[in-house]
């Protein structure tokens, strides 16, 4: 799957935790059951509904998708088959991830990242997401997202690197070949082309200039490693749980309060009750000891039913002003 050369390595062992910052940008995740692909009729629509949720995270600037299989770790999860694909091993949830880390990834990075899948076959029916850091050939930025290769640079050190242009550039440091880096590109479009470039972290281009730079996906085996496997130095700091049964409030009024990495999770089918009860290490908690908030974003529903490709599109709507009050705290 692509996930086996995770995001910016940048030739570095992956470091589970990120150091402290100053004035670190407040950062936004969401949590989706990967069992809503087990429901999926075929290989195509498990696709466009994955398709809708990378479109849905993008367009919300949503900084992290985690994809939870609702199964207790405890026990042996079933692969699961989406249409006779052959790839009958893999889970919904794992293949969810698989797709959201595709569509996250320029275009011209996919063939050197993601060898040729059986099922990634219909990933090209889906609309791009035409992120910031999805960059056409023409177009100039301050940072491009590229891949090493193995080819030496001519008369330097350092290492070439393939950023979609019509010529690799060289960077100083010295990788190996397929790791997805982030180039700092020089400070205007007339920067010589042919100037060492600088590999950053991906987090610079959204630290340093508040650009919207991609999601990043994390699989978890289940809901409460979702919470303990947490990225982040000190975890989630606010959690919210979204529900048909949860509280009704006002986006208006509802108050978050200042975080530094909110999570706002989905559930699968039977909703984050069924997840919970299946998790072994949260067995006999309510959901609302789980969660700070547990809301209902779309009360009075005229559907007996909300998919969650659907809920996720309307709470993100929902709490847009919320997260915008709490951030200027």
């Amino acid at each position: 799957m692509g996930g086996e050369k995770e995001k910016h390595q940048n030739g570095q062992p992956k470091k589970k935790r990120r150091k402290n910052r100053k004035e670190e940008k407040p950062t936004i995740s969401i949590a989706v059951a990967g069992s809503i692909i087990d429901n999926a009729q075929s290989l195509e629509l498990a696709t466009l509904l994955a398709g809708q949720i990378a479109r849905a995270a993008t367009i919300f600037r949503i900084d992290e998708v985690v994809v939870f299989d609702n199964k207790d770790d405890s026990k042996e999860s079933p692969g699961v088959s989406v249409e006779g694909d052959s790839e009958s091993g893999e889970s919904g949830a794992l293949f969810l991830v698989r797709v959201l880390e595709y569509l996250e990834t320029p275009q011209y990075l996919r063939r050197g990242l993601f060898p040729k899948q059986s099922g990634l076959r219909y990933v090209g029916l889906l609309p791009p997401l035409d992120a910031p850091h999805h960059l056409r050939k023409h177009e100039w930025a301050p940072y491009r997202e590229g891949i090493t290769i193995e080819e030496k640079p001519a008369n330097s050190t350092g290492t070439l690197v393939d950023v979609g242009l019509s010529k690799n550039v060289v960077v100083e440091e010295v990788l190996q070949p397929g790791q997805r880096v982030t180039v700092a590109m020089g400070t205007s479009r007339h920067s010589d082309p042919d100037d060492l470039k600088k590999v950053v972290t991906s987090f610079h281009p959204r630290e340093e200039m508040d650009m919207y730079w991609g999601y990043k996906v994390r699989y978890a085996s289940s809901i409460s490693s979702l919470f303990k496997d947490c990225p982040y130095d000190g975890g989630y700091d606010h959690m919210i749980g979204t529900s048909e049964h949860g509280l009704i409030i006002n986006s208006s009024e509802l108050e978050i309060p200042k975080f530094r990495h909110l999570l706002i999770a989905f559930g699968g089918l039977g909703g984050l009750e069924e997840n919970i009860e299946e998790d072994s290490h949260l067995k006999g908690k309510d959901v609302k000891e789980v969660f700070n908030s547990y809301l209902n974003t779309c009360p009075y529903q005229g559907s007996r039913t909300i998919r969650t490709e659907e809920a996720i599109l309307i709470s993100l709507q929902y709490f847009q002003e919320p997260i915008k009050r709490a951030t200027q705290r």
